[in-house]
């Protein structure tokens, strides 16, 4: 593991090679599962904030889902997540005429329509954040949908933390990126 300031990289986030595929797994995360996106408290500010630039991009059954629970829920250990549509997809989830799913917020950000791009907890997936003894643990979510990510990743030989670069640096900023491939270079 790599520990930097008050942070714990494991080591399977360094090893692992991946690259989404998001047409051969559809955005099958953006669906399944048992509870919405995790979501830091300031993001739910923003997301009222931001509710009106997004809509247009909404599926109804997502529109709905919002109006009546929301632009957050809880999950069963009571954190702050994005609300299901009926239990299923994220409701911020949007669909292509070929099924597969897209981030509603990420297209209002991709067309100037927001400054806020999506939850951090979903441009830095499959990674997730756990608190816990005073760190931050960066811990690799090995999910079954996700296998045609780690294939393409092998193939192309691309280091899961280089991956998600812009989310690493999105969340903990370019100096603490820069140390954790100062600390990767040591190691290997």
């Amino acid at each position: 593991m790599i520990i930097i300031d008050q942070t714990i990289v494991r080591d399977d986030l360094i090893e692992a090679r991946f690259i989404c595929d998001l047409p051969r797994c559809k955005g099958e995360c953006c669906v399944s599962g048992d509870a919405g996106a995790p979501l830091d408290e300031e993001e739910i500010g923003i997301l009222e904030d931001e509710l009106e630039h997004v809509k247009s991009y909404l599926t109804a059954a997502g529109l709905q889902a919002i109006e009546e629970q929301g632009v957050y829920d809880y999950d069963e250990q009571g954190r702050f997540v994005t609300p299901l549509v009926n239990g299923r997809e994220c409701a911020f989830a949007c669909f292509h005429e070929n099924g597969t799913s897209f981030c509603a917020i990420e297209k209002a950000w991709l067309d100037g329509k927001t400054t806020f791009r999506k939850p951090v907890s979903c441009h830095l997936y499959p990674v997730r954040l756990i608190e816990k003894d005073g760190f931050t643990h960066l811990t690799y979510h090995q999910w079954s949908i996700c296998v045609p990510a780690r294939r393409k990743g092998e193939k192309a030989g691309m280091p899961l933390y280089k991956f998600l670069k812009d989310a690493l640096v999105r969340r903990f900023g370019q100096p603490w990126y820069d140390r954790l491939e100062a600390e990767v270079r040591k190691i290997r």
